[in-house]
């Protein structure tokens, strides 16, 4: 499990990451949402060790990863910029991670090489970003990690590869209890992928939870009528965005969808639908109606 509390890192005058707090359980993956900028890096750097808090603390299995060779061992951490060793093949780079990971497992890396196929003697300068991407992938994942953090994981990936990873990472989960963490700016690449999703803001988290809950808790209602009601008719529900189109009204509702529908069906609607919201526009609608600007979150 990680835990961070409190936790705080600055680069000269500016503050990456603000006195946050969070947990990060075991066992599932977990996704880090923000702009450039925002502090998703610096917290993957913070857990894995790269770099020390200022304050506060984050602990992973209970103990804190800087200068905690045993800790690293478990963690693989697959930066937004892969590093090779100078005029190194994936070979030397598998040797390499083999005689520093003591879980490293040349059957999940020979494994991978038939998924991703690389020539594993090719110079990896010679590679285009994504066949590096993949190259950066297999050793991660042959380290045999108990703890997999990614920055931009589907950076330079193609759509097949892509679903290829996401299958890769879930299996990893189900199979062996390995805890994914994934940083995007991207949410839509997450939606389908995490159990988790926190978004980070200026160094700070502005939400975090189960992408199930957050979900189920937020309804898009479209309904029409033969005449319009006032608006004052939806005082009882949680309206948090509403639009009207003719006689068509579109509402955004947060609670209980059985309960919403029963509302809105004793104002003897021409047509009512409840339709499930894309977890993008859950977080556009929950940061929205606490006056964050959007745009500059989550794009």
């Amino acid at each position: 499990m990680i835990i961070a509390s409190a936790l705080t890192k600055k680069f000269d005058s500016k503050t990456a990451l603000n006195s946050i707090t969070l947990t990060i359980p075991d066992g599932c993956v977990y996704g880090l949402v923000g702009s450039n900028g925002s502090g998703k890096s610096t917290l993957l750097r913070l857990i894995s060790g790269v770099y020390m808090e200022d304050g506060g603390e984050i602990t992973v299995d209970g103990e804190r990863a800087f200068n905690n060779p045993q800790i690293k061992s478990k963690i693989a951490f697959l930066g937004d910029t892969p590093y090779f060793l100078p005029q190194s093949n994936l070979k030397e780079m598998a040797d390499l991670y083999n005689s520093m990971y003591p879980d490293f497992d040349y059957e999940i890396y020979n494994h991978l090489l038939t998924v991703f196929p690389l020539d594993p003697k090719a110079r990896l300068t010679t590679f285009s970003k994504g066949m590096q991407r993949q190259a950066a992938l297999i050793l991660a994942l042959s380290t045999n990690p108990k703890y997999l953090l990614m920055d931009e994981a589907f950076d330079g990936l193609d759509v097949v590869m892509r679903r290829v990873l996401a299958n890769i990472v879930m299996d990893g989960v189900e199979k062996r209890g390995m805890t994914v963490i994934i940083a995007s700016h991207n949410l839509r690449e997450l939606e389908n992928v995490c159990d988790n999703v926190c978004v980070i803001h200026n160094g700070d988290i502005i939400s975090n939870g189960g992408i199930e809950s957050l979900r189920g808790n937020i309804h898009k209602v479209q309904v029409a009528f033969s005449q319009v009601p006032e608006m004052s008719v939806f005082n009882s529900l949680y309206v948090m965005k509403a639009e009207r189109t003719g006689s068509l009204l579109s509402l955004v509702v947060k609670g209980n969808e059985d309960e919403i529908m029963q509302f809105i069906n004793t104002l003897n609607p021409l047509y009512a639908e409840c339709i499930e919201p894309t977890l993008e526009e859950v977080f556009v609608y929950e940061l929205e109606v606490v006056g964050y600007d959007v745009k500059n979150i989550l794009s």
